[in-house]
């Protein structure tokens, strides 16, 4: 028997921690996917052929492909809601993880990692979209951080899991296995969520209240000229979009090149290598969760522009320093502990810089933040294959770490700029 203080609607329900588990789920999911293929780069090299340069296109053309339909799909989410947006991404980019590993030549690799990309796209534009609506204004830091702890330990333990996984199956079964992971929950999710609390049939009068509280009306118009004149136009958007290129370049550059520069620069090994390259990604949690907390607890003490830009400002700040530092280091447990400050700090900021798109994108938050997420994947498309250029121009794992550091330091300009009191749809 349930609660009669719930069942009579006077108490709360807690249908929306459920969906913030589910969405967590997605977010390691989707985590698992991407990071593995950067572990077995060796194994997918020397069985198709491929050199490095190859190798990083292989790289940027999902990122080319996820910015090309990031916004589209967005749209898409915005007008039709999640639950169904949410479950063709999912089954679309599960079914082309498992086509990378049929993979036989290099062409083969690079359409397939395009049309994952291309399936990918609008996913966490579409769980922005999912949180604006089940989420209350006053606890989206937080829940923001605790969507990107799950991506991020599942990003930490890929390597090391990948490994394990390796010593007795092929990576073609790898990426088979990790496909069916994703087709399971799409199926899972279509038949449980709604796309409103309203619509759920476990969301009691209390807690759909306490979740509109603040929420604003829904607005329905997404078409025309005007439209996307107020989208692109709006002074938060540039610097909003620009703040967002380091997070997305450091973070290719732990599921790409980072284990290979641990290899080649520090000599790591097996399951050591494992382990340092999970790392960063691993810290990323703590950033995750104190960043959610602390611009929640910053906005509701100081107000949003205080509780975002400092979170945002004083991570990016931090990261910089520490990726620019890992540079000078000798040590190579000292260099694997400043990236992996360097890319925690950057995580650190991703509260305060999905839930300003939730502040300034009210509705239509799916577009907002699609069109910063797709500008921030400007650094998984030039990522990859500057890291090479610069390392075949200067013969050394330094130059793209200094330019990564580099970036960090213009996003704390950005941040100057951003009020996320000023709505792009009023």
């Amino acid at each position: 028997m349930g609660n009669s203080a719930i069942d009579s609607g006077l108490v709360p329900t807690r249908v929306r921690y459920r969906v913030i588990g589910m969405l967590g789920l997605l977010a390691m999911v989707t985590y698992l996917d991407r990071a593995c293929i950067a572990t077995l780069a060796p194994n997918i090299t020397k069985d198709l052929g491929l050199n490095k340069a190859q190798m990083s296109w292989v790289y940027s053309a999902f990122g080319l492909a996820y910015a090309f339909f990031e916004i589209p799909t967005a749209w898409w989410a915005d007008r039709k809601g999640t639950r169904l947006v949410l479950t063709r991404i999912v089954l679309w980019w599960s079914a082309w993880t498992m086509m990378t590993g049929a993979a036989f030549s290099y062409v083969q690799l690079l359409v397939t990692r395009f049309l994952f990309g291309m399936g990918e796209a609008g996913a966490w534009p579409s769980v922005a979209r999912t949180f604006s609506r089940w989420i209350p204004l006053k606890e989206r830091g937080r829940v923001q951080g605790v969507f990107f702890c799950g991506a991020h330990l599942a990003g930490g333990l890929t390597p090391v899991l990948v490994i394990f996984l390796n010593s007795f199956l092929r990576w073609r079964f790898i990426f088979l296995l990790f496909g069916i992971f994703g087709a399971c929950w799409s199926i899972a999710w279509y038949r449980w969520f709604r796309n409103d609390p309203s619509e759920h049939s476990r969301v009691n009068a209390a807690e759909a209240a306490k979740i509109a509280e603040g929420r604003g009306p829904v607005v329905t118009d997404h078409a025309g000229w005007e439209y996307w004149r107020r989208a692109l136009g709006h002074p938060n958007i540039l610097p909003l979009c620009l703040s967002y290129v380091p997070n997305s370049v450091a973070f290719y550059f732990c599921i790409t090149w980072l284990p290979t520069m641990l290899s080649e620069k520090y000599a790591f090994k097996a399951m050591s290598l494992g382990l340092a390259a999970g790392s960063p990604l691993i810290l990323s949690m703590v950033g995750d969760l104190f960043g959610g907390m602390a611009t929640d607890t910053l906005s509701r003490r100081f107000g949003l522009r205080i509780g975002r830009a400092t979170v945002g400002i004083t991570g990016n700040l931090v990261a910089g320093l520490a990726m620019i530092g890992a540079g000078f280091a000798k040590d190579p447990h000292l260099a694997v502990a400043l990236v992996s400050i360097s890319v925690a700090s950057t995580m650190f900021t991703l509260g305060a810089q999905w839930s300003t798109c939730q502040d300034i994108g009210g509705s239509h938050v799916g577009v907002v933040s699609a069109m910063m997420n797709t500008t921030g994947q400007l650094g998984s498309i030039f990522g990859p294959p500057i890291v090479t250029a610069l390392l075949a121009h200067f013969g050394n794992w330094n130059a793209p770490i200094f330019a990564i550091g580099c970036t960090f330091l213009v996003a704390t300009i950005c941040w100057l700029f951003i009020d996320p009191n000023k709505k792009v749809f009023n």
